[in-house]
């Protein structure tokens, strides 16, 4: 199976699966001299970590990272930095009614297609789980991404299509969901809670952001800013669309209405979302993910045997009601490592004197 690994300098190589040992990943290409401890990554996966909220699943796990190499003194060294976690509460057993049966808007065919075989124990590679690695290698990022001034932010702007009313980014690590907006938790918590009574779970959509990328990085035709962003944030398995900037509203607007203008104190507007050309213009980097509902719902579905047969079943297992805001810090994570890789790739190639 190929594709475990991401970005050309800066790159994550990561492994495990939901109902495995535990899982992990290696680091390659971060410079030495970041600061770098097992509590830096620790607060990320904490975001993620499963059993922390009302649309979170029952499963505990307490997700402690372990730094294997290329940390010393608090300090990366400039070689591989590898990672692990330990699986400590997966119950296997609540799968094996699953082993023959592919179920609907899962992974379970196109693996069985694709390999000839699969991991039905919570779906193994394909599960949500796999995410933590990219969370801890994405705090690696984030922390050098830090040293150069650009900060991240993951916010929920919309949960089981209820939006927010306003946009408060900078606060929304501290509010549930990771709410931009504080107001509307309320009506996001009756919505889980009716939806969770009747089996059912929900979609959303978490905007990404940063601030303080400098102008230049990217690299046209094929390596474009945004094109690459896209390309991470669609990575991730939940994630059915990805906008950068004004997005899908730019299709209906008007040259004159969505160009950013400039004046000597910068732009007046960032439809662009921080990108020209694909090219970083010095404005936020802003994206938005748009979040398919989780398709473990505790409904009887219409599911196919292996033999051909139609069958009814009741999907076991401990689900999120949403992927939402555990996949928050997994898609900051995603910008982080494309932001780093991008930052070394235009520093490796030295097209500025």
């Amino acid at each position: 199976m190929s594709g475990n690994s991401f970005g050309t300098i800066f790159r994550l190589t990561t492994f495990g699966e939901s109902h495995g040992p535990g899982l992990g990943g290696v680091v390659d290409g971060c410079p030495a001299g970041v600061p770098m401890s097992e509590e830096i990554i620790q607060q990320e996966l904490d975001r993620r970590r499963p059993g922390s909220g009302k649309a979170s699943t029952a499963r505990k796990e307490s997700d402690r990272v372990r730094l294997l190499s290329g940390v010393f003194d608090g300090m990366t060294t400039g070689t591989s930095i590898g990672f692990y976690v330990e699986n400590e509460d997966q119950r296997s057993r609540d799968y094996s009614t699953l082993k023959d049966i592919f179920r609907p808007g899962h992974a379970d065919f196109s693996f069985h297609a694709k390999f000839g075989r699969r991991d039905y124990r919570g779906g193994g590679r394909s599960s949500g789980r796999e995410t933590l690695s990219r969370v801890a290698g994405g705090a690696i990022a984030q922390e050098l991404l830090r040293q150069q001034g650009i900060a991240l932010y993951a916010s929920t702007v919309e949960l089981g299509g209820i939006s927010v009313a306003t946009m408060n980014y900078e606060d929304a690590a501290q509010t549930p969901y990771f709410s931009a907006d504080r107001d509307v938790v309320a009506a996001w918590d009756e919505r889980i809670d009716a939806v969770k009574a009747d089996g059912d779970t929900l979609g959303g959509v978490v905007e990404v952001r940063a601030v303080g990328v400098p102008p230049g990085l990217g690299e046209p035709v094929f390596d474009k800013l945004d094109a690459r962003l896209a390309y991470a944030l669609m990575g991730v398995g939940a994630v059915k669309a990805v906008e950068i900037g004004s997005g899908c509203v730019a299709a209906r607007s008007t040259g004159s209405a969505n160009n950013d203008y400039m004046t000597l104190d910068g732009f007046t507007s960032n439809n662009a979302g921080g990108s020209l050309g694909g090219i970083s213009s010095g404005q936020d980097v802003v994206a938005r993910a748009y979040i398919k509902p989780i398709p473990s719902i505790a409904r009887e579905q219409k599911c196919m045997h292996r033999n051909g047969e139609t069958v009814c079943v009741r999907v076991g297992g401990r689900h999120d009601i949403s992927a939402i805001p555990r996949i928050n810090p997994v898609l900051k994570a995603m910008m982080a490592l494309t932001l780093a890789d991008l930052l070394l790739v235009d520093r490796r190639l030295g097209e500025r004197l």
